[in-house]
């Protein structure tokens, strides 16, 4: 008996040898699970089978460096998205000599002197201010001085028509502001004050005459490619909010891309020049921007088809009983893949990397448990932010949420709402504390998080269920998407995924942009051969979706979330974030354009695959006649020798697709995490 139909059968015994007594009440008072030391494993998010066992793996790590995993976005139009330039040299302004800036000066001011406000505007102006003010006015700016207005205006109406007429009458050379006492101040503008658009547009041309440098005329939006090296999409977002001193909400991407790698996306941004967002170039550390182009509409979630990877997996070995060799079981196993594709789990990131999984959570939240899911956020865990430990152990023993929150460290922004919140009752006089109330606290995404991990649990349980009852045949029951109820339906919140993906880990788990539905596949169509696997898709438990018209799947539902104390016909909850509208997802994805490159190394810190940005950097060396590297022209460098073996992988990626499921696939490895790469043991040696 396998590793897995043990386990599997064990707790089908334990839940026989319950009986009768083991009533809902006294099953959801037990203590929490929480793991040992090594974690969440694959089998306690429902990750069991392998399309194959015949075709074998391979043993590697990676992950090891973050140089050694590379993501590109796939826009809607198919484009892989890569880095091409570093934005745009400003122009510098010719200098002028001493002599030639006295002479501006000079006609300047003598053109002042000579000025004549239009009658028409001055009235205007008179009648608002008073002829007093307007001459002290015109003084001001022909002396070049400043004044202030002896009236005041406390109408914003009136305030804003003073501004306009003030720009109008002395061709935008004069700034004004208001006071805190609702006075104007007014001086001569500076070369970096206000100035009217034509003079703005004439300003930022090119040499050939283009505005914008180039870029053309201003529309609503800039989108640009944002490169980033071991940054999450959210912090970088957060460092170009807080340096153009912009709302975050403003900056927009299509879907979030890992921490731990090297990545390429289209972002879009409004409200800002383009000038300014080119110049974060000179600040930023670990991220470029470049590819500006000006669009009418943002970006949003869903915005792309998919991801390009280019993954180094290190320290490659072939398992001692094995015969073949690695190149053979690299060709056999990304034919079967190419041909069949993969299981398209959940994968262990969903479900986060420390020892209590972020499904336990949402169970809890399903449930309605609101205080046992704030403890299991806060618990003592082998498997966590070491830093948070101690903060931990003084919850655990003191229950004293004011004393764990000076210790709890910032990052952790869940187990500090909830701290907070405690902290907060417990001053108010409110001892028994309102968990419900902490729960809220925490920001929205990350809160939805949890109850979306346990759709995916539940997803990919019965989704291996599947496999192991019919493999790849399609059988009557199953569902797929109904096309005909596609057309004009767009999405509000149909994926279950929406809200997960800003706090995972990696990217492949995006939001999809179109509402759907599914309805099973009849007999008839089966024997016509109407669909392939490929087609097929599962529900994520919600009020929402249909579920298989097979009853052998439709009672695996049932079976694994009774022993939860849950009902997946009943998913509809009071508070609207924890009431689940589910999903569907295709249980099987292909893969493109997958291939494979083995290389030797002989140092760790070798760097296997070159970056965009030293690709980049190299090409402009070579064509500018400058020193360049050769081996950095081309995304692989050469196969300078070593006594380590590294696999080289590439291959596209849908949107929702994982990754490290296909490595699963390929290499027959359980990919439970450690921290931030794959520490990766073969079946074998579990079973050991």
């Amino acid at each position: 008996m396998s590793e897995i139909e043990d386990k599997k059968r064990g707790n089908e015994a334990i839940a026989a040898d319950a009986g009768p007594e083991s009533t809902l009440d006294s099953h959801l008072d037990k203590k929490p699970k929480v793991m040992g030391p090594e974690g969440i494993s694959e089998t306690d998010v429902g990750i069991t089978k392998f399309l194959t066992d015949n075709v074998p793996g391979f043993l590697g790590q990676i992950k090891q460096r973050y140089t050694d995993f590379m993501v590109n976005e796939i826009d809607k139009q198919g484009n892989v998205v890569y880095l091409t330039d570093k934005g745009f040299k400003m122009p510098k302004a010719p200098k002028k000599s001493k002599e030639e800036e006295t002479e501006e000066e000079l006609a300047e001011a003598e053109r002042r002197k000579q000025f004549k406000v239009d009658e028409d505007l001055r009235a205007q102006l008179v009648e608002l201010l008073g002829e007093e003010d307007v001459e002290k006015i015109e003084d001001s700016y022909k002396n070049v001085t400043k004044m202030e207005t002896s009236r005041k205006f406390d109408g914003k109406a009136e305030r804003t028509k003073i501004h306009q007429l003030l720009r109008a009458a002395f061709n935008n050379q004069l700034e004004s502001v208001t006071s805190p006492e609702n006075t104007f101040l007014i001086a001569l503008a500076n070369r970096r004050s206000r100035v009217n658009k034509k003079d703005l547009v004439e300003r930022n041309k090119d040499a050939n005459g283009v505005e914008n440098w180039g870029y053309g005329p201003s529309k609503s939006f800039i989108h640009f490619t944002m490169y980033k090296e071991n940054k999450d999409t959210m912090d970088v977002a957060n460092v170009l909010s807080k340096f153009l001193k912009t709302p975050t909400r403003l900056i927009r991407f299509a879907g979030t891309k890992d921490r731990r790698a090297i990545t390429c996306q289209r972002m879009s941004i409004s409200k800002i020049n383009i000038d300014r967002l080119n110049a974060l170039n000179r600040a930023l550390k670990g991220v470029v921007l470049g590819g500006f182009k000006f669009e009418d509409e943002s970006l949003s979630l869903g915005d792309l088809r998919g991801n390009e990877f280019t993954i180094a997996i290190r320290d490659v070995k072939v398992p001692e009983v094995s015969t073949v060799s690695l190149e053979q079981i690299l060709a056999d196993g990304c034919a079967f893949i190419k041909e069949n594709g993969f299981i398209n789990y959940f994968g262990m990131q969903r479900f986060g990397t420390f020892s209590v999984s972020t499904h336990e959570v949402g169970k809890c939240l399903l449930l309605e448990q609101w205080e046992k899911a704030a403890n299991l956020i806060l618990a003592e865990q082998e498997n966590v932010l070491p830093i948070s430990k101690e903060a931990r152990k003084i919850w655990s023993e003191t229950k004293d949420p004011a004393a764990a929150l000076k210790r709890m460290p910032r990052q952790c922004v869940a187990e500090n709402a909830i701290l907070h919140s405690l902290a907060d009752q417990a001053r108010n006089g409110d001892s028994a504390g309102n968990y419900l109330h902490c729960i809220n606290k925490i920001p929205r995404n990350l809160r939805t998080m949890y109850g979306h991990a346990y759709q995916s649990y539940v997803w990919n349980t019965v989704t291996s269920k599947r496999i192991e009852l019919y493999g790849l045949k399609v059988v009557a029951g199953d569902l797929v998407i109904d096309e005909s109820a596609q057309q004009g339906s767009k999405a509000g919140n149909a994926s279950g995924d929406a809200d997960a993906d800003e706090e995972d880990d990696f990217a492949e788990d995006l939001r999809e942009a179109q509402f759907v539905r599914a309805r099973p596949v009849t007999q008839e169509e089966v024997d016509a051969g109407k669909f392939s696997i490929e087609d097929v898709v599962l529900p994520s438990p919600g009020f929402d979706v249909v579920y298989p018209a097979n009853e052998s799947l439709r009672q695996i539902y049932v079976d694994v979330m009774n022993k939860d104390g849950l009902d997946p016909f009943n998913m509809r909850r009071k508070i609207r974030d924890f009431s689940l509208a589910g999903s569907y997802r295709n249980i099987i994805h292909k893969p493109q354009d997958l291939s494979f490159k083995i290389l030797h190394y002989s140092s760790p810190t070798q760097q296997l695959i070159n970056t965009d940005l030293e690709i980049l950097n190299n090409k402009k060396g070579k064509e500018n006649g400058q020193k360049y590297m050769k081996d950095k022209l081309s995304r692989f460098p050469e196969d300078k020798g070593g006594e380590s073996t590294a696999v080289i992988l590439s291959f596209k990626l849908g949107v929702s697709a994982y990754a490290t499921m296909l490595l699963r696939e390929l290499m027959k490895l359980e990919t439970s995490r450690r921290g931030d790469m794959c520490d990766v043991k073969t079946h074998s040696e579990q079973a050991n």
